[in-house]
């Protein structure tokens, strides 16, 4: 286990995701991350750039295939505009966001294979806001929620996704909402767009115990997010997940222009601690991340170094 490295997934066709002058999901969250980490060192760390983009078929295990299909031909057709209120695409939008969940799909393999330790997916546009039929909040395509989807399909029978973007991740809850074998766990702002995430939102039918939202009033800190820690290792000590998946945003950070939120950038390192711990402790260390959030640069580049470097330990 300890020769493996960890691999980061990265297309340049996440830069080529135009979202026009002054949106904050925009093409330099990528640039100063990319900057700042180019100093990582190659015998913890592996590049991969030769992934491919997610074929219909396993983007539809999620996404309505005639969304998909929209999609794809609104960006060729029309080549700028909104998806959304907030979600604004580009020609190479569809492009990128098929990548995104490409990105997510290879990492699965290349862990579920012994190839890598663990993996981050530096993906833009980011996933978790988007539901079944429509874009939201940036997002396109749910990276984080297909990709958990995909594992199901080669046999991975429990999987944790804990999203402790800024946002609540309404469209990865609404997909596994019935489903007790995908967890997922929510620390975020509340109330705060997009107005999920309630405590009371715990799963339905089936699913009735596997959705645990932990909201927290804006201007919470460290020491707010990590009481909730001990619940989420509790649960998880019931649940057992055999792989781990983050939807990791950075936008809960003190110096986030969105967020409300006082984390500093080694609140991430202790985060990733956290959930490393219980990705070692039931799921052989296998874990992926996923970027979504996170729109001051500076900040948001430290703190996913500092996730990698964690990550890599």
């Amino acid at each position: 286990m300890g020769s493996l490295k960890t691999g980061i997934t990265f297309h340049e066709e996440f830069l080529k995701h135009n979202t026009g002058a002054g949106h904050p999901e925009n093409h330099g969250r990528l640039e100063s991350i990319l900057d700042h980490i180019s100093d990582l060192p190659s015998k913890n760390f592996l590049w991969k750039k030769d992934f491919k983009v997610a074929p219909l078929s396993i983007i539809s295990s999620i996404h309505d295939p005639n969304y998909v299909r929209l999609v794809g031909r609104t960006c060729e057709e029309k080549g700028s505009g909104y998806l959304d209120g907030d979600t604004v695409f580009s020609s190479h939008s569809f492009l990128a966001a098929s990548l995104a969940v490409g990105a997510g799909l290879h990492l699965a393999d290349e862990v579920l294979l012994g190839n890598l330790k663990n993996g981050m997916a530096l993906v833009r546009p980011p996933g978790h806001h988007a539901e079944s039929d429509h874009a939201m909040g940036f997002c396109i395509f749910n990276n984080i929620a297909v990709t958990a989807k995909y594992l199901q399909s080669k046999g991975i029978k429990r999987i944790l996704i804990l999203d402790w973007d800024v946002h609540h991740g309404n469209g990865t809850q609404h997909q596994f909402y019935e489903d007790d074998s995908v967890y997922f766990v929510s620390l975020h702002q509340y109330p705060f767009y997009p107005g999920t995430g309630a405590s009371h939102e715990r799963g339905r039918n089936e699913g009735l115990g596997t959705t645990l939202n932990l909201p927290l009033a804006r201007g919470a800190g460290e020491s707010e997010y990590l009481s909730h820690f001990v619940s989420i290792h509790r649960e998880m000590e019931k649940f057992q997940p055999e792989f781990v998946l983050v939807s990791a945003g950075f936008d809960a950070h003190i110096n986030d222009p969105l967020g409300g939120m006082n984390l500093s950038t080694s609140s991430y390192e202790i985060f990733t601690k956290e959930v490393k711990k219980i990705a070692d402790t039931y799921a052989s260390g296998k874990l992926i991340s996923f970027l979504e959030g996170g729109y001051d640069f500076r900040a948001l580049a430290e703190s996913v170094k500092l996730h990698l470097e964690t990550l890599a330990t």
